[in-house]
């Protein structure tokens, strides 16, 4: 059964052989049996290799990167061998339709405009005269269906 593994040590990781090597600053090491992982999250500093990294992406493994605040980072994501662009050639037949895009379309406006108001009520807690903005969003936002 594959596992995800969590790193909370700063350290090293690096592959050894057949499996992953982690090496905290400190000295102390521990190997990870490659086919028992199934993501990593590194939540400390990390230093990897693009050995490793290759080695991850022939498994199929992802690492998420955290800081040390434990604010997320990026990810790094092995590309998908078997799609053969089976998905996107999925997705254009799926959102052909109208009334799809239209949702779809409607769901991004939303968004938009929510990021939009959270972002201005931001700026009028911190004293800045934004109520008028405010107040058209607010407007828009009531149209959108």
């Amino acid at each position: 059964m594959q596992e995800s593994y969590y790193i909370y040590t700063s350290g090293n990781l690096s592959q050894k052989d057949n499996t992953l090597r982690f090496t905290s600053f400190e000295g102390e090491h521990k190997d990870l049996p490659i086919e028992k992982i199934k993501e990593i999250y590194v939540m400390n500093e990390m230093n990897i290799t693009s050995k490793l990294l290759n080695l991850l992406s022939k498994h199929g493994i992802i690492m998420h990167f955290f800081n040390h605040y434990q604010f997320y980072i990026g990810s790094f994501y092995p590309k998908e061998s078997k799609l053969a662009g089976q998905l996107l050639v999925s997705q254009v037949l799926t959102y052909s339709d109208y009334s799809n895009r239209l949702s779809i379309a409607k769901e991004f406006i939303r968004s938009a405009s929510f990021n939009i108001y959270r972002n201005l009520r931001y700026y009028n807690g911190r004293g800045k005269d934004v109520h008028e903005y405010m107040r058209n969003i607010e407007i828009l936002r009531t149209q959108l269906d």
